[in-house]
This record gives C-alpha cells, structure tokens and sequence, in this order.
C-alpha cells in the first residue's frame, strides 16, 4: 500500500510513515493513500479503526463528489485532474476524504495533481486543522481545472474563425472533441459545487471561518466553471449544426454542377447516339459535310444550354 502521512504540531509539519502517522502526537495527522480498495479497507478498518459506513464509500468505485456528515465527521469526494490514462467517459480521477477533529484521511486511486499543491501548503505551515486540508484540495483542484475549461473555450474561438466548408471535415472532429470533453467536465462540476455549498454550511467544529469562506469562494469558482462548459457545450451544438449545414450546402452545389453538366451532354448524347445508328435514311448521312456539321450543331447546343444556365443565374 503507498502513501504519505503528516503530522502537525503548532504550525509544523513532519512527514511519517502511514504505519506511525497515528501513533504519534500533534494537533493533527494526516493520511493520503494511493491504493487499490482491498489495500486500502485493511489499514483503514484496523489501524485507522474507521466503521464500515466510513471506509465503504472511502474505497468505492464508481464515486461521484458528494458530501456527507457522519457522526462528528464528514465524507467529501472530489474530482480533479490526474496525468494517468483514465476512461474517455470519465476524464477526472476522485479523491476520498474523511475528516474529524484532529484527523484527515484521503484516499485515490489515481495520483491527482492537485496533491502536491496541497502537499506544498502542508510544508509551508499554511494547514493548521481539517478544514484546511479540504479547503486546500477544493482550492487546487478548482485552480487547475479553471485554465483547461479555458482551453475548451479558446479552441471553440478557433473552430469559429475557421467556420467554412474547406475546413468542415477537420473542424467537425474537433468540436466533438470539444462538446465530448465539455459534457464530460459538465457532469462533475455541478455535484462539485453542491458538494462544497453543503461542506461550508455543515456545523462542523474543526471548520474555521475562514475555511468556509474559502469552500464557498471554491464553490462559485466551480459554479462559474459549470456554467462555462454548458455555453461551452450549447456552442459546440451550434456549431456542429452550422458544420452540417455548410456540408449540406457544399454537396447541393455539387449535385447542380452535376445536374448542368448532365443537362448540356443529354442533348449532345441524343444526337449523337441518333448518328451512331447503322441504319438507312438518316439525313445528310452520305454527305461528306455531315460529321462537320453535327459537330457545330453539338457545338452551338451546349453554348446555347450552358448561356441559359448562365443566364438564369445557376452557374454562380
């Protein structure tokens, strides 16, 4: 089983052992586990001594974030970035924490980038109680999904400048990427902030003042977020339709083309098939002009029919 553990005292951090983080003294301890579920229930219904109703959703699968009060604690599931190959459908990895007075354990499967950020706050002295720890993955975690979202953006401006039939095919695969990935951020992000809405609400003794004035700016951070990736999604839509519509338009202009194309040989095909007969009494067969003079004729029908598609404007 991997993982770290720290242990705070006055301000202080000390990195330990997850087998001695709870074994020591100090204002608070804690674990991070970055295992599997069978690794993980072991150490957390022994040496954490954590009940069923506790480590059951500490170790679950299939998770989205959510926040729970249990008995003088509160389970809280988030979700953020991880550079680990994840599922396309499922493209952020979650992070499990139960936090009590005095204690915080989180769990993930996947490492989460947002964890060294929050690694680097406990260093620096900056996590003094459990709610700092929380508020400092909801920080991170906010933080570094705000530019990709962003990303989504600036890559939909691009798609729109490029908005013409030349480029329908390679756009068409981008902007699904888009609304794929925008969809995918847009079913997280709202549970997330209702997640952290409730977290700040909770009366909870070991959150500060200032712990739930930072969940709450978290919060409207991943409620922002949310609402971008929806405009984000509804552009792609529009877009998408609008890609269908030039494609629709360029295999029409295609077909007219065909169509004129056809109708200027239809009457050259008839006359000449009409010659090509080897039959009696065709006129002016025997005539040693004949061939010349079909071949003007042929010559003056197609000016004549591709002047009356000009004319009546179908050649534009």
């Amino acid at each position: 089983m991997s993982g770290f553990a720290y242990r705070i005292q006055d301000g202080s951090a000390s990195r330990t052992s997850v087998q001695d983080a709870l074994t020591g003294a100090g204002d608070m301890v804690w674990v991070h586990l970055t295992t599997t579920a069978e690794h993980a229930q072991g150490w957390l219904r022994g040496a954490a001594s954590l009940p069923d109703y506790v480590v059951d959703p500490l170790t679950a699968q299939e998770t989205r974030p959510r926040c729970d009060a249990l008995d003088d604690g509160a389970f809280v599931n988030l979700r953020g970035r991880t550079e680990e190959e994840l599922d396309p459908s499922d493209m952020l990895a979650s992070v499990r924490i139960w936090a009590e007075q005095g204690r915080v354990i989180s769990v993930t499967r996947k490492h989460l980038l947002a964890t060294d950020a929050v690694e680097k706050d406990v260093t620096e002295g900056r996590v003094l109680d459990p709610g700092d720890i929380i508020t400092a993955f909801a920080t991170a975690i906010t933080a570094d999904l705000d530019p990709v979202v962003a990303d989504l953006g600036d890559d939909l401006d691009d798609c729109e400048q490029q908005l013409d039939a030349a480029h329908a095919f390679a756009l068409r695969k981008s902007v699904t990427r888009v609304r794929v990935e925008a969809i995918n951020y847009r079913r997280f992000l709202n549970p997330q902030r209702a997640a952290l809405e409730k977290l700040a609400s909770m009366p909870a003794n070991w959150l500060g003042t200032d712990d739930r004035a930072h969940l709450a700016a978290a919060a409207d951070r991943a409620a922002r977020m949310a609402e971008e990736v929806e405009a984000i999604r509804e552009r792609a839509s529009l877009i998408h339709e609008a890609l269908t519509d030039l494609r629709a338009e360029q295999l029409d202009q295609r077909s007219l083309i065909i169509s004129i194309a056809a109708m200027v040989f239809l009457p050259l095909t008839f006359i000449t098939g009409l010659y090509g007969m080897n039959v009696q009494g065709l006129w002016f067969a025997e005539q040693p002009w004949a061939f010349d003079a079909i071949a003007g004729l042929c010559v003056v029908i197609a000016v004549a029919v591709t002047g009356w598609f000009v004319a009546r404007h179908w050649l534009r």
